[in-house]
This record gives C-alpha cells, structure tokens and sequence, in this order.
C-alpha cells in the first residue's frame, strides 16, 4: 500500500464523508438548540425593588494601565445580589473602597434576577436579558462552531483527498481537532464591545485558513495564496476587533494582499518540468541571511516604538507594560512576516525558517494575550515548517543532482 492509498482508499473516504455530515448535523443541532434557548425563552422581569450595593473589592493590586472602560462589581449587603458597572479610568481611581451606588432589581417568575444601577427601559430590559442568555448558552454555540470547524475540515480532506498524502491529511484533521477541543477549554471573553463568540469564531477561521495555506505551500503549490488573501482579510478582522497589533494589520493590508496576488503570478509562471502542479524553489545565501537578520532588528526597534506611543483606547489588555511588550514583539512580528513574503515569493526555502520565528513570536504574543486556541495554530505553523523545510531541501538537492547530471555542451 503506498503512501497515497490508505487515507484515500474507498472506505477511508466514505468513512471521512460520513464523520463530516455527522459534525455538521450535530453542529446544525446546536446551533438550532441555542437559537430557541437564547431568542425563544426570554423571560418576563418585573420590578422588585431598588436597593444600596456596596463596592465588592478594592482589587488594588490590579493594574488597569490605560484602560478606557474599567468594570466593578457591587454587592447587596445580604449578598442576595450583584450588580457590575463601569467607569472609565479617572472614575475608576477616584472610587472609593466603601463605595456604594442605588441599583434596581428586577426579577422573572422563575426566580431569574436582574439588576441595573439606573432604571431600565423596555429595550435595556430585554437587551439585558438576551445578555444573560448568550452568557448562559456561550458553551453550547462554542460546541457549535467546534463541531462546524471539524466538519468543514473533514470536507477538505474528502473532496480533495487525492491531493493529499497520509501524513498531511492526518496532520490537518489533528490540527483542526485540537483547535476545536482548546476552543471549549479556553472560551474567549467580550472585548471592545464584541461577543467572546465572535471572537472565537474569527480566531477558528483564522486557524483553519492559516493551516491550509501552510499546507499547500509545503506541497510547492501556487493555490495557497488564494487562499491566503482570506487569511489575510481573516487578520485584519481580527486587529480592528481587538484594537491590537496595528503594525501587523499595516503589513497585512499593504504588504501581504498584493504579495499574495504577485506571488501566484510568479509561482505560475515556474512550474516543474516533470510535475506541473509543483512549482521550482530554491535557496539563499549567507550575505543575503545577515543583511535581513540587521533589517529586522532595525525595524523591529523603530516601529515597536513608535506603536508605544500611540493609545487606541483597546480594553484587550489589563497592563500598560503587556501592551508595551507586544507592541515590540509585534513590531518584529511583521518584519519578519514582510521578510517571509519576500522569500515565498522568490521560491526561497529559507522562509520555512521565518516562519519557525515567526510561529514562536506569536506564540508568545497569544500567551501574553490570553489566546490559547491560537497556541495551536502556531503548533501547526512548527510542525509544518519542520515537514515542508525537509520537502523543498530534498527537491532542491534532487534538482541539483539532475543538473550536474545533464552532458556539458560544447
């Protein structure tokens, strides 16, 4: 049996086939429960009674930084009730730690209770309780878009088998499994004024178009940058929302978009003689290495910071010195991305080592941010820069052997 035969064998496909609509039944399921839970049982509330709330911590070791919209929980003085509002940061340091504020309570006929530090309207009513709902019901539509996740990815492999060995289907599927299991573990809170399910959702794409696009540049095929310009609309998404990593979304928007589309061009016009569907690489050399490796750093030190001297007002970060650090890891992030795009689009085997800089980076910008299903994206980006740095080496050192191979002409 080759290398080929057993994930795309008969029963391996059906098997695949049947596997993604039973994800995608389960994840139509869910998403159907969720949608009649959080829009089709809101319940009536009633007003209970007003009431003093007492500030329910100092939290003085906390460091808000430059935080705009800083929240703080106030507590009845029976603890029978709870009530968060926020304060933009001179609110914040000027609140005392006995502080006290009247709230209303509302409640609902099955016990339910929700309180507000003004009255409420009709509208703020029901927004608060369709709030409470989604908060309640976030794991059942995070399940939801798990299972969606899987399914999609076990289509890919399905449809597209052929054009993909054991190793790389597998690879793929671990990859996409993982994600979806660290997407349940690890569910993103609201930021900016956007839903943590949102959020999470952005960052599955990303992972799931990343991780593909990585695939088929290891496969030395032209199609990953069609499918890059959706990684990279996918990531500007993901900056506007979050209100991070500017310098990314500037090399993202102005370098990579035109890269992917000059990248295909140049790929295009250098197809192996032997296998179309594979495209011609090569490699750099050692002067090359050391005037990129000065670039970066240059850059790296410029740009990071004069990202520290700008405030977009991001709630994303809870420490001035965190937002510091990544806006410097950042910095060196998108150099080192705009170096990569430099390399793949020259064919150059060395962009697998950019990308092993630029996975750890990351890693440690997601770590720092609390992004832990990104983490496995950047699993991926190793593992798969480990396997496509061996391909291209060995394409390129067969190619120079069929070289030296070919009669002198005279």
């Amino acid at each position: 049996m080759n290398s080929m035969s057993f994930m795309n064998s008969k029963l391996a496909v059906r098997i695949k086939a049947v596997c993604a609509i039973l994800c995608l039944i389960a994840c139509v399921v869910t998403f159907v429960m969720g949608g009649i839970r959080l829009f089709c049982s809101a319940e009536d509330y009633t007003f209970l009674k007003t009431d003093t709330f007492y500030r329910a911590a100092e939290d003085e070791d906390a460091d808000h930084g430059d935080e705009t919209v800083i929240p703080v929980e106030f507590v009845t003085a029976d603890g029978a009730y709870s009530l968060t509002l926020t304060f933009d940061f001179d609110e914040y340091t000027a609140l005392s730690g006995d502080a006290k504020v009247e709230g209303y309570v509302y409640t609902s006929g099955n016990g339910e209770y929700l309180t507000f530090g003004s009255e409420p309207t009709a509208r703020e009513l029901r927004k608060a309780d369709r709030d409470k709902n989604a908060d309640a019901y976030a794991m059942l539509f995070g399940a939801g878009m798990a299972l969606l996740l899987v399914a999609v990815s076990l289509g890919v492999v399905t449809v597209f088998s052929r054009f993909f060995t054991n190793y790389e289907q597998i690879w793929f599927l671990s990859v996409m499994v993982l994600a979806a299991v660290f997407s349940l573990l690890f569910p993103e809170e609201s930021a900016n004024g956007v839903n943590g399910l949102i959020i999470m959702a952005l960052y599955l794409l990303d992972t799931f178009l990343n991780i593909l696009c990585e695939l088929l540049i290891s496969k030395q095929s032209k199609w990953n940058f069609i499918v890059s310009v959706f990684v990279e609309i996918t990531e500007i998404a993901i900056c506007l929302v979050l209100m991070y990593r500017f310098a990314t979304m500037a090399s993202t928007l102005f370098f990579w978009l035109p890269c992917d589309i000059i990248s295909f061009i140049n790929w295009h016009r250098h197809p192996d003689k032997k296998e179309e569907e594979l495209t011609v690489v090569r490699t750099l050399k050692g002067w090359q290495e050391a005037v990129i490796i000065a670039s970066i750093f240059v850059w790296t030190v410029g740009v990071g910071y004069y990202l520290t001297t700008i405030d977009l007002g991001s709630d994303f970060f809870r420490s001035r010195t965190l937002e510091v650090i990544v806006c410097y890891l950042d910095a060196c992030v998108s150099a080192v991305a705009i170096v990569n795009g430099v390399f793949i689009l020259l064919r150059l085997r060395e962009q697998w080592i950019a990308w092993f800089i630029d996975a750890i980076l990351e890693g440690v910008i997601n770590i720092l941010s609390g992004q832990y299903v990104l983490l496995i994206l950047k699993l991926g980006y190793i593992t798969n820069s480990t396997y496509g740095y061996i391909k291209w080496t060995k394409y390129i050192k067969n190619a120079s052997q069929n070289e030296s191979e070919l009669p002198v002409k005279k």
